[in-house]
């Protein structure tokens, strides 16, 4: 990659980084509605890597904001699994509406579970009692995760899709991520196994 094309990609991740932790802050005084779970979908879906590298610098501005705490570990983990998730999807170009609002909407519970796993105490190894601490700190929040639940499903329903086609048509071919195609891949298992005949 020539210098000048890294210095774009490296633009392109604080672009990435600064638009993901804007969209959380205009989104901060109403409890729950976020934006960032499509966000960082989007870029994992649209950039690979980049949107993945993008997530961890979200994850470190939010530490260095608002301090440490146990939701640290949990940014760490969870915003970089839903670009990874995203990738994943991307790569195979899949764009079923029903799918990806269905991997959003099990993504966004799987965060209530991991935040309430970790509050309990999960990175510890304090276990006594584990199981009626998480019970308790997870039906402390779950009016929270039912409401950031049907925002992620609404926004996944209706934003996903016409966002991740702009940014497709927007943005210089260098920079997205490498889909694979499924009949070449196909046709390249076809070969080795008339090889390996031979």
């Amino acid at each position: 990659m020539q210098s000048r094309d890294r210095a774009k990609k490296i633009a392109l991740i604080a672009l990435m980084t600064a638009t993901i932790e804007g969209g959380k802050l205009a989104l901060s005084f109403i409890p729950n509605v976020e934006i960032v779970t499509l966000l960082c979908a989007l870029y994992g879906y649209t950039f690979g890597w980049s949107g993945i590298i993008a997530t961890y610098l979200f994850s470190v501005i939010e530490s260095l904001v608002w301090g440490f705490n146990t939701w640290v570990f949990t940014y760490f983990i969870y915003w970089p699994l839903v670009a990874f998730v995203f990738m994943t999807l991307g790569r195979y170009s899949v764009k079923n509406r029903a799918i990806i609002t269905l991997t959003a909407t099990l993504l966004t519970v799987f965060f209530g579970v991991l935040s309430s796993l970790v509050d309990t105490g999960l990175l510890s190894g304090f276990f006594k009692d584990f199981g009626k601490r998480f019970s308790i700190i997870y039906i402390r929040g779950i009016v929270f995760y039912i409401i950031q639940t049907v925002c992620n499903f609404a926004l996944f329903l209706g934003a996903f899709r016409p966002l991740a086609n702009k940014i497709d048509e927007i943005c210089p071919a260098k920079f997205k991520i490498k889909k694979y195609n499924v009949k070449m891949l196909d046709s390249e298992v076809n070969s080795n196994e008339a090889k390996d005949k031979n």
